[in-house]
């Protein structure tokens, strides 16, 4: 924010689990050196203090909205961590940036490659203790809207994290927001 410091941005990570989504926003989190909200872990945390059978909702995402914009406001760059699937979740997060007067860059993982993105998933471990993670059926069938506004595409599919991340950042720096 002035004088040379980082101008506080909003930048919301979405698309299907497997994909490479948190690899590429953690990444990026620790070059911009800014806070990372990951909605799984949210969501883990608040799963761990109610009964088996109660429904989150939204709330793991209000949380993450909350948390956002305090940072925002503080000055910091935010990474959001999380599918976004559906057009309410979108616009939330843009709502955000804008109560809290900042850009929001919105970036959307996918990994085009069928046989490599069931690859991913039926093989990848995580690091949130007790997170089940979704098997490929419930990666095909989840609820995914198509985006309806001007995004970062990041394919995944035929690269290396190393070459995925230099073209996240080659994108975010045409886009003006790195």
């Amino acid at each position: 924010m002035g004088e040379g410091g980082p101008i506080p941005t909003l930048i919301v990570f979405g698309g299907l689990p497997g994909t490479g989504k948190t690899t590429l926003a953690q990444a990026l989190a620790r070059h911009l050196g800014a806070t990372y909200l990951r909605i799984d872990q949210i969501e883990q945390v608040l799963r761990s203090n109610r009964p088996p059978e109660y429904d989150l909702g939204e709330e793991g995402y209000v949380v993450a909205y909350r948390l956002a914009e305090e940072n925002l406001r503080l000055g910091n760059i935010v990474v959001a961590d999380s599918v976004n699937p559906i057009q309410h979740t979108r616009d939330a997060w843009r709502s955000v940036a804008t109560h809290a007067g900042v850009k929001a860059v919105e970036i959307e993982i996918v990994c085009s490659d069928g046989g490599e993105h069931r690859r991913r998933v039926e093989t990848r471990t995580t690091d949130i203790p007790g997170l089940q993670l979704p098997d490929w059926k419930a990666v095909e069938t989840r609820e995914y809207d198509p985006w309806n506004r001007d995004r970062i595409v990041i394919d995944t599919a035929a690269r290396t994290v190393e070459e995925s991340f230099a073209a996240l950042l080659s994108a975010l720096r045409d886009a003006g927001a790195a």
